[in-house]
């Protein structure tokens, strides 16, 4: 009787049509596979910050008590000036997929939903590219409209409560 198996490695296994670096690790592996990547929350979260920060007609991100709690912390020094990139963003990041939360203010008179529309492109777009995470879905909540006169209204003329 005639055995049509062929063996690979010498093993006697009958696995001819299975690549023999599949499941390999070490020296036969190629190199891009050694290993695993880890990918922090915050690293996402930052991304999706500065992805929708782009976006024309984003004022700022954040609820109104977190952008406040932000600003105080901004002056202080050593306050950790550098949170406000992940102010209004939440992520959820499994080993292949992420989720995207973030609270926004947009600028009057833009299209609320053209600009959400905007932000998950861009969001998506970045964090896949940087990452190579599946984005499954990216929520925008708008929590404000910023008014032209709103900012007028917080800034104070260099000269003011100065004696003339």
């Amino acid at each position: 009787m005639t055995d049509n198996t062929t063996s690979v490695g010498g093993g006697g296994r009958a696995d001819a049509g299975v690549s023999a670096l599949k499941g390999r690790t070490g020296a036969g592996a190629p190199a891009e596979t050694r290993g695993k990547t880890t990918i922090a929350d915050g690293v996402v979260a930052k991304i999706a910050g500065m992805a929708a920060r782009e976006v024309p007609g984003i004022h700022s991100l954040g609820a109104g008590m977190a952008r406040a709690f932000g600003a105080m912390r901004e002056r202080v020094p050593g306050g950790g000036g550098g949170g406000g990139v992940t102010r209004g963003v939440k992520v959820e990041v499994g080993e292949r997929q992420a989720a995207v939360d973030l609270d926004v203010v947009v600028d009057y008179g833009v299209s609320i939903v053209d600009v959400a529309g905007g932000v998950r492109t861009n969001v998506i777009s970045a964090v896949e590219r940087m990452t190579g995470l599946e984005v499954v879905e990216v929520n925008v909540v708008v929590d404000d409209v910023d008014l032209p006169d709103d900012e007028e209204e917080g800034q104070t003329e260099p000269d003011e409560g100065r004696v003339r």
